[in-house]
This record gives structure tokens, C-alpha cells and sequence, in this order.
């Protein structure tokens, strides 16, 4: 009997550590899409190429997009995202994507070298099936209607020069600083392939023409969105043409930057003998055109760009289409 009893005893331990571990086993799966995490929370990954991360704007607009996906975390989703420099190279960036796709990033946010090259991300981002949001540099219409699963967000770089042309135009002198009758001007241009820098170009000038005045191009040249070369290429300017100099209009405002250190150092006044706009009201330019070191600049909104690309790969993410194209309005600042 005792030992008939002994018997039941160890089957009952076997049977109960048996059961055990398989509740065990089961209590630990978590729900894992493509990024790990084991918790039992979804996590997805994201992977995100900047154009060259020592741009002024886009470096405020990366820390958001991070920023924006943290805020977005619950205890059942999370984000994980990738952020790569494309260093101002095309061949790099097209490496970064592919490098995204064999890691089998669920969305991608692809702030393009080059916009003409949209068309090869998206051909990629096709084949794998991965969704794209493109940011800040538009792709050609023609790209954007290639697929589906992409859309862009941005501000429409028209309405950014637009704004510039107004500042100048909306000047007690219209923009006139030396009274002789026409608006002799200096363009310093972003890429010149970019949309961006094409437009800002273009409809600055026709603002002022649309308003009746009377323009002249000095001096027309790329400083592809850099400080220092804003300031070289002002500073050429200025000593090719001297007093003629009205207006210097740059694509953005850290080429305004580079530009003013320039008119400084031609013994020139920003307000008084000459002006100066820019795009994209960072916080330097703000600060200088509240004491008048600049003449304004157009506020290419950061935050709201940033949050509406991320919650336009959220939605992809949930299943989701979006419009092709996500708009967010510029804003003057005087």
C-alpha cells in the first residue's frame, strides 16, 4: 500500500511540472512585428534617411520625427527607429534603403538626396513592399504617381517664395534701398535641382513683379543650403556690384546666415542700405530679424512637417492608405 502511494505521488509531481511548463512557455510569447521586443507589445520598425544631417533645418526636423515616434510609444506599441545620415550622396542613400529593405524595415521615411532619384527608392520599396513617406525634396508628379504605398509631405516651396517676394514687396520703399527706381537683387540658391530651390527662386521675384516693381538680377548662383557658401558667394557679390546690391534673397536661412556675415564685413546695413530674407525661421534668423539684422524669413514649419510624416507612416503601419501629397503652410516672419 505504501508503496502504491509513493507511485501516485510521483505521477502527480510529473503530471503537475508537465503542466507548468507549458503554461510557462505559453505566458512568455508577445506579439513581435519585425522588431523584437518579446513584452508582449508590437514593435515596429522604421527606418529613416536624411539627405546630410549637418543641414540647420533638417537637423531640427530629425530630432522631432525621433522625438514624435517616443511620444507615440504605448505599453503595446513601440517604435523603433533607425536614423542614417545620406551625406549629401545619392549612392550612399540608395545603400541606406537597400540596407532597410534586408533588414525588413516595416515603413520607411526618406528625406532624397537627389528628388530625381525617387523614382529607384520607390522601384525598391515596391518589390519589398515596404511603404514610403518622402519628406522635405518633391518628387516629380510623374514619381509620385508610380505606387500606391507613397505619399509626401512637405510645404509647397511656391508659396515659401511667395512670401519672400511679399516681404521685400511690402517694404515702406518696396524693397528699393538706394531710391534709383528698380530692385536690383542677389539670389543665393539651394541645389538648383531641387524643387524647393527652383520655386523659392522663381516666385520670390514674381511676387515683386506681381506687385509692379521693377527688377534687376545681378547675381544669380548655388549655395546648396550651406552657411559658408552663402557667405563666399554673398561676399563676391557684394564686392562685384557694390551699392547696386538691394536685396540678396537666399533659398534658406542658414545661406542668410553666411550672407549677413558678409554684408557686415562690406560695411553694409541690413534695414538701412540693403535687406535680407531667408526660409525656414530658425531660431538665429528669428532672433535677427526681431533686432533687425535681417529683413524676415518664412517659417518652413519643422514640427508640423515632422509629425504629420510620422503620422502618415503610422498609418501605413495600421493598414492604412494616405493622400499622395500632405501639405503644411508656410508662415512670414517680420
Amino acid at each position: 500500500m505504501k508503496r502504491k502511494l509513493i507511485l501516485v505521488l510521483a505521477c502527480m509531481l510529473i503530471l503537475s511540472t508537465a503542466l507548468m511548463t507549458g503554461c510557462g512557455d505559453s505566458g512568455n510569447q508577445g506579439v513581435d512585428n519585425g522588431g523584437g521586443g518579446g513584452d508582449g507589445a508590437t514593435t515596429y520598425n522604421v527606418g529613416v534617411s536624411i539627405y546630410k544631417f549637418d543641414d540647420n533645418f533638417m537637423t531640427l526636423y530629425r530630432q522631432e520625427i525621433e522625438s514624435y515616434f517616443s511620444s507615440l510609444e504605448t505599453a503595446d506599441v513601440k517604435y523603433n527607429v533607425t536614423i542614417v545620415d545620406g551625406n549629401g550622396d545619392m549612392a550612399t542613400q540608395t545603400a541606406q534603403v537597400d540596407t532597410f529593405i534586408a533588414q525588413g524595415m516595416d515603413v520607411m521615411i526618406i528625406n532624397l538626396v537627389q528628388s530625381s532619384s525617387a523614382d529607384v527608392i520607390t522601384q525598391k520599396a515596391a518589390a519589398a513592399d515596404i511603404p514610403v513617406v518622402y519628406i522635405n525634396r518633391e518628387p516629380s508628379a510623374e514619381d509620385m504617381a508610380a505606387w500606391d504605398k507613397i505619399c509626401y509631405v512637405g510645404a509647397d516651396a511656391r508659396q515659401s517664395g511667395t512670401y519672400q517676394g511679399e516681404i521685400i514687396a511690402n517694404l515702406p520703399d518696396g524693397g528699393d534701398a538706394d531710391g534709383d527706381g528698380v530692385v536690383r537683387y542677389v539670389m543665393i540658391m539651394g541645389d538648383p535641382e531641387n524643387v524647393d530651390a527652383q520655386y523659392r527662386t522663381e516666385f520670390s521675384i514674381k511676387a515683386l513683379k506681381d506687385a509692379g516693381i521693377e527688377v534687376e538680377k545681378l547675381f544669380e548662383q548655388r549655395g546648396d543650403w550651406e552657411q559658408a557658401k552663402g557667405q563666399e558667394l554673398a561676399a563676391t557679390a557684394l564686392a562685384q556690384f557694390g551699392d547696386k546690391v538691394d536685396v540678396i534673397f537666399c533659398n534658406n536661412d542658414g545661406m542668410a546666415l553666411g550672407a549677413y556675415q558678409a554684408i557686415v564685413a562690406a560695411g553694409r546695413t541690413v534695414g538701412e542700405d540693403i535687406y535680407l530674407v531667408g526660409v525656414d525661421a530658425l531660431a538665429e534668423a528669428v532672433d535677427m530679424v526681431h533686432d533687425g539684422r535681417m529683413t524676415g524669413t518664412v517659417l518652413n514649419d519643422h514640427i508640423g512637417q515632422s509629425h504629420r510624416a510620422v503620422d502618415a507612416a503610422v498609418k501605413y503601419l495600421d493598414d492604412n492608405s494616405n493622400e499622395t501629397y500632405i501639405w503644411v503652410n508656410y508662415q512670414k516672419v517680420v
